[in-house]
């Protein structure tokens, strides 16, 4: 069906809608179609290749590019499903309302198989135009997939309206729209009914549940004169009947404040065990953990004796691993800079003397740890003494803004045998290892992940040798 059309604009504005043939897609979730006049559109829930009316939501004649969201579709692509798998994402219904869609399933019009060729398209390319590589590649789907995609979130993070209703923002939007339920969380999380409570006074909900049926736990970010007694006292209609963990904290505040149950939950991986803070970082696929503390360690092949470094190391999920492998008579540095996880890291690798874990930014870890002498013939090397074994192996899973040149530069100077790289960013990624190919690098292997099915987004794991 076609949705209803706003008012037309007066002759000088721009046009509210535009029937576009869409081109291939970009990064980011977006397909690219050009206006008759040549101008660049970047629309949202489409596919390449098909006929459709889009809606424009951010144009204007001095805007570089338009943007706008599918709102009809003309001529369909055969991998298009007949039903989007949540509606409030899906703009062919919101835009009848007059209402933009959420965000957190922008590619929930798409059969998998099209959605993962889809990041297959752009990892390729960007790591074609920004790090020089010829690399065709797969994307692959995660260990026991829901064959839509659905169900694989272990976190989600909320918004609160005025009205005290959890809700999500649209694309590029501070509006909240109200939501009851989420189709991508695992069911531990959607059985909590958060749009049931009255969370005024709260700006941001966290939600976490281990994938194994650990207790989950709720943490509220709290306002400026919230109500703490109310939050409680509607709080503990959630925990009267069920085992779950709540904590709160106001901005400012030193740390949480526990009102149910426990301050972390408890995840596993492999034979290791890690109690991850309200606001620590954790892996949010379900299978993500156990599939990465296999995959990623292996990849950096540490060996027993040996001495490796793991960047951005979160809890440690990487670092266990490690320090599997190198064993007794080997060590692992861990740099995390974060002040909760990188102390859910300390705790976890209490009784380990061979594991040690440095908190701060990577870069100025770096730098005090290894210190590097004066360039020397256009190179630097680490000076002798800097507090630790130079690494044999390196690990890094930095945030989507990449490791970065000076990271980069300080990790050819250590030279070790072997990097992994793990990427949730494909732009930040390719950057990266142009510096390092630049530097006479060799990427000798890249596999990507659909670790967030029905989004845009994709995991990479790359692994190079100097």
């Amino acid at each position: 069906m076609t949705p209803s059309r706003p008012p037309a604009p007066a002759a000088s504005a721009e046009p509210a809608e535009l029937e576009l043939r869409l081109g291939p897609v970009a990064h980011g979730g977006h397909t690219v179609a050009r206006t008759g006049e040549g101008r660049v559109v970047f629309v949202r829930h489409g596919l390449p290749g098909e006929l459709v009316r889009v809606r424009l939501t951010d144009s204007g004649p001095a805007a570089r590019f338009w943007r706008g969201d599918v709102v009809d579709v003309l001529q369909a692509d055969a991998h298009r499903r007949t039903e989007h798998v949540w509606a409030p994402a899906d703009p062919l219904l919101t835009w009848r309302r007059g209402e933009p869609p959420v965000g957190g399933a922008e590619f929930g019009h798409a059969e998998l198989e099209a959605q993962r060729a889809l990041k297959a398209a752009v990892v390729t390319e960007q790591l074609t135009r920004l790090a020089g590589l010829e690399a065709r590649i797969a994307v692959e789907p995660m260990p026991g997939e829901d064959p839509r995609g659905l169900g694989w979130r272990t976190r989600a993070h909320f918004a609160v309206d005025p009205a005290g209703r959890i809700g999500m923002h649209p694309h590029r939007s501070a509006a909240v729209v109200p939501v009851d339920g989420f189709p991508l969380v695992i069911p531990a999380i959607d059985d909590l009914r958060l749009g049931r409570l009255d969370l005024r006074g709260a700006e941001r909900v966290d939600v976490a549940a281990p994938a194994d049926g650990g207790t989950p736990l709720v943490h509220l970010g709290l306002a400026a004169g919230a109500d703490r007694h109310r939050l409680r006292r509607e709080l503990a209609r959630l925990t009267a009947d069920r085992d779950v963990s709540v904590t709160a904290r106001a901005e400012g505040q030193r740390g949480p404040e526990t009102w149910a149950g426990r301050p972390s939950v408890v995840e596993h991986a492999g034979p290791h065990r890690w109690e991850v803070s309200a606001e620590g970082f954790w892996q949010i696929h379900r299978a993500a953990p156990a599939l990465l503390h296999q995959e990623v360690p292996a990849a950096a092949g540490a060996r027993p004796g040996e001495h490796a470094l793991d960047l951005y190391a979160g809890a440690g999920l990487f670092t266990a691993a490690l320090a599997d492998a190198v064993g007794e008579a080997g060590t692992v540095v861990a740099v995390e800079g974060s002040p909760v996880t990188s102390a859910d890291a300390r705790s976890a690798f209490a009784g380990r003397p061979a594991v040690r874990v440095e908190r701060g930014s990577v870069d100025k870890v770096l730098a005090r740890t290894w210190p590097l002498d004066a360039p020397a013939r256009g190179r630097r090397r680490p000076a002798r003494g800097g507090g630790a074994a130079r690494p044999d192996v390196v690990v890094l899973d930095p945030p989507r803004a990449g490791a970065g040149r000076t990271v980069v530069d300080q990790l050819v100077a250590l030279a070790p045998r072997r990097i992994a790289y793990l990427a949730c960013d494909p732009a930040t990624l390719a950057r990266d290892l142009g510096r390092f190919r630049r530097a006479g690098w060799h990427v000798r292997s890249v596999r990507a992940f659909d670790m967030y099915p029905n989004t845009h987004h994709v995991e990479t794991l790359a692994v190079l040798e100097p």
